[in-house]
């Protein structure tokens, strides 16, 4: 286990991580694609109940 845990500690020093100009760009790419796909999935909601409402009430 302690091996391990050293071997995990090395790797970790090797990691490039990212700066924070890269990690708000990251984020806020995800973000807005979190919010145009719940647009879009609530579109279609909307849509596909107005239909099933025509045919089915």
């Amino acid at each position: 286990m302690i091996k391990f845990l050293k071997s995990v500690g090395q790797e970790m020093k090797t990691v490039s991580w990212p700066d924070a100009k890269q990690t708000r760009k990251d984020t806020s790419t995800v973000v807005m694609t979190s919010v145009l796909f719940a647009i879009f999935f609530g579109v279609v909601d909307f849509a596909i109940l107005k239909v099933l409402q025509l045919f089915i009430f």
